[in-house]
């Protein structure tokens, strides 16, 4: 009896052990990051339009570039501030509910400008409905679903979906310059919201909240069990922000990243094609430059998510801001009626530097603030939206004062420099002892 007890045991210990059944070729997390990136390019046309429509609306209703720039910089402070609660949003009803009603929003504060007579109108419909929309869909966004769906490659995803936005840019900038110049401007507003519509199905039928929802686990990771909704989305986000504001590093970071903004979202984007066009040149030329600054900053943008995964952040963060710095010095001096070589390699340049600082800024949140660092991003893209904000109506107010926008050209170089002092500051977070 001993040895029929026995024999069955040695036949099981030298069975093979059952494997497990072959995971998908490509992970569900390369699908969900492809549906993001589609996403952020169809919402990425209303950021290609508020530079084209200053001399229209100037033309037409005889606003101010002041006045159009306060619209302007509403949008954008709203599409800062808005995104640290759409990140706590999306952790109480998940990434696709929000993402989808962002992107109704848009198109209805863009669909609702081509009826505007007053400039306050242009403030309602442009800059808040736009600007809460968009903040939804900002890059703590792209920081929610690298945050859920990676492990592995983070660096690499953030630098992609950072992209993005510069590819939606590319796609839509030169489509919008061409309509405002031979169809009037309410056509190219049409535009940016049936764009934002068309995106609206893809989310909801593809996007998925997190890898549990597929039985999978994250990219590079181990499975787990999709956490409970969250409640309070608010108090969440203010509670984060309470909590991160007494660190050295979260200040650093607003700071930085609110130069960032000056320097791009509120100045070139905003400006760059005005005062191009004060210069002589034609509109639709300045919006092409603007375009293949949209092409470079896919490449620098992804380049800079790869060094992230290699290199130290904060040096990073360093060496963009000092060479944008540079280029703006010099960006004056090009500025001509026709397109030369000198004004290509500043776009060139400026283009590799646009949103490169992205993919080093998410990393130091995620180094010093952990599961709550797409939040605490959130509130530093608040500050780079509140930087964008104030450069986009005082560089409206210093063209109507002084007739010209250079001053504003060479305080951005400057502020781009206090940046990269700014960076090297930032402390490493010491490691936990094993």
């Amino acid at each position: 009896m001993l040895c029929d007890v026995t024999q069955p045991t040695e036949t099981s210990a030298e069975a093979p052990a059952p494997s497990s059944p072959p995971g998908p070729r490509v992970h569900r997390a390369w699908f969900v990051a492809a549906v993001a990136f589609v996403t952020i390019i169809g919402a990425a046309a209303f950021r290609s339009l508020p530079g084209l429509l200053i001399d229209p609306l100037n033309g037409e209703f005889g606003w101010s570039r002041g006045t159009i720039g306060l619209a302007v910089s509403v949008n954008l402070a709203l599409y800062g501030l808005t995104a640290p609660f759409a990140a706590a949003l999306m952790d109480r009803f998940g990434i696709r509910k929000v993402v989808a009603t962002a992107l109704t929003v848009i198109a209805a504060g863009s669909g609702l400008t081509v009826f505007m007579t007053s400039s306050w109108q242009l403030i309602l419909y442009w800059g808040l409905l736009v600007g809460l929309g968009s903040g939804s869909m900002a890059l703590a966004f792209a920081a929610t679903v690298t945050n859920r769906w990676f492990t592995e490659r983070r660096g690499l995803v953030t630098g992609i979906l950072t992209a993005a936005s510069a590819s939606g840019q590319l796609i839509f900038l030169p489509l919008l310059s061409w309509l405002v110049e031979e169809h009037d401007w309410r056509p190219a507003s049409v535009t940016v919201s049936l764009a934002a519509l068309a995106v609206v199905p893809f989310v909801w039928l593809l996007l998925r909240d997190h890898p549990a929802d597929v039985g999978q686990a994250p990219y590079g990771g181990v499975y787990a069990e999709k956490p409970a909704p969250v409640t309070g989305a608010a108090r969440r986000a203010v509670t984060v922000l309470i909590k991160a504001a007494r660190t050295g590093p979260f200040w650093l970071l607003a700071g930085t990243f609110a130069i960032c903004g000056a320097s791009t979202n509120g100045l070139v984007q905003t400006h760059f094609v005005p005062a191009a066009h004060d210069h002589g040149m034609p509109i639709t030329a300045a919006a092409s430059l603007l375009a293949v600054i949209g092409v470079f900053d896919v490449v620098g943008t992804i380049a800079s998510g790869w060094f992230t995964d290699r290199f130290e952040a904060r040096r990073l963060l360093a060496v963009y801001y000092a060479l944008r710095g540079v280029s703006l010095l010099f960006l004056p001096m090009l500025l001509a009626p026709s397109i030369h070589p000198p004004m290509i390699f500043f776009i060139v340049f400026y283009g590799l530097d646009w949103v490169a600082t992205v993919p080093p800024t998410i990393a130091l949140c995620r180094e010093h603030y952990g599961d709550d660092s797409a939040i605490v991003f959130g509130w530093v893209l608040a500050s780079h939206q509140v930087g964008a904000a104030v450069v986009a109506f005082a560089g409206g107010v210093a063209r109507d004062v002084f007739g010209s926008y250079d001053v504003v050209w060479y305080a951005s170089g400057a502020l781009c420099a206090a940046a990269a002092l700014m960076a090297l500051v930032i402390r490493r977070r010491p490691r936990p002892a094993v």
